[in-house]
């Protein structure tokens, strides 16, 4: 098994702010709205190429939603920014009724998902998220896994015509997708392909389990490694391709078990071709204040437990 080359590294929500100077330059409709956190959400380049198109709204989360779904209906393309948990449980409401249920065009775009966060703990983490916008009709949910995916998933979403959902983070991860790829919604990636066990994985997890699957194969054991970028609409064809090869699943996210990735996996599986599934996420439970890496070893989030789930996997084969 080949290793992936490292082009870097940097933190995915820097891939989103290069991604949405790039879209504003393409597209004079994009216009951006934060909640005060312009740094945290690397939009300054934004804001500092296109002033006019820049809406700094405050610690007002609802009325930024709100704002940016006026902005919709009169045909600009609004990317709001604010922290994961901000842009999603604060302002569901806002989301579902003026966003969601009428189909507007407006980006929310979320940064410090998951507990990779570190040490501004449980109030700041969310590992709810992805499963709160997948349940809403018309919603597209994304979740890159490194700098120039994110990057390239910013540049998509402001071509496609609808409400998405992009999430990113905090941690400066490997770089180790291609600096001009073209990245298609809905459509999983293959990076390695392998005959005894599938790793479906996403966002932070998708490097975890490209470690996982080059440890696995010094054991003799064949990984194949799909990257999920987009949970929602879900590539099933790319799914069940893979393990009617394989044969049994792991599935590995920064997200509770119920709502995530995992759960759209079983649920495809439970209809199509029921199979052996171990998962790697979060059973039921609030982060709390750490390090990054303190805290996904303590969750279960590292290359060790995604190890340890294909070998489960496959024994229950």
């Amino acid at each position: 098994m080949q290793a992936l080359e490292i082009l870097g590294n940097n933190d995915t929500r820097s891939g989103f702010g290069a991604g949405l100077l790039e879209a504003g330059k393409q597209n004079s409709q994009v216009v951006a709205l934060c909640a005060d956190l312009t740094g945290s959400l690397k939009m300054d380049a934004f804001k500092k190429e296109f002033p006019e198109r820049f809406f700094q709204m405050g610690i007002a989360e609802a009325n930024m939603i709100g704002a940016a779904a006026g902005l919709a209906t009169a045909g600009k393309i609004p990317f709001t920014g604010t922290f994961a948990n901000f842009s999603t449980g604060r302002v569901y409401d806002q989301i579902r009724q003026s966003v969601a249920y009428s189909g507007k065009n407006v980006k929310i775009c979320a940064s410090h998902a998951g507990v990779t966060l570190g040490e501004d703990g449980a109030t700041h983490q969310i590992l709810e998220d992805l499963g709160m916008m997948k349940m809403l009709p018309h919603m597209v949910v994304i979740n890159p896994c490194d700098y120039n995916q994110t990057k390239a998933a910013t540049i998509a979403i402001a071509n496609y015509e609808g409400p998405c959902y992009l999430r990113f983070g905090r941690p400066k991860v490997p770089i180790f997708t291609a600096p001009d790829q073209i990245f298609e919604i809905g459509k999983a990636v293959t990076i390695y392909e392998g005959a005894d066990v599938s790793i479906f994985c996403t966002g932070h997890l998708v490097w975890k389990s490209v470690l996982a699957a080059q440890a696995l194969a010094e054991r003799g054991i064949s990984a194949e490694v799909i990257n999920i970028h987009t949970i929602k609409p879900l590539d099933e064809k790319a799914v069940l391709d893979s393990v009617r090869k394989t044969r049994c699943v792991v599935t590995a996210e920064e997200h509770m078990y119920n709502g995530g990735l995992g759960d759209s996996i079983c649920q495809l599986l439970a209809r199509n071709f029921p199979l052996p599934v171990e998962m790697v996420g979060v059973n039921d439970s609030f982060g709390e204040s750490g390090t990054p890496d303190e805290l996904m070893a303590k969750y279960k989030l590292d290359t060790v437990d995604v190890i340890a789930a294909a070998e489960k996997a496959i024994s229950r084969k």
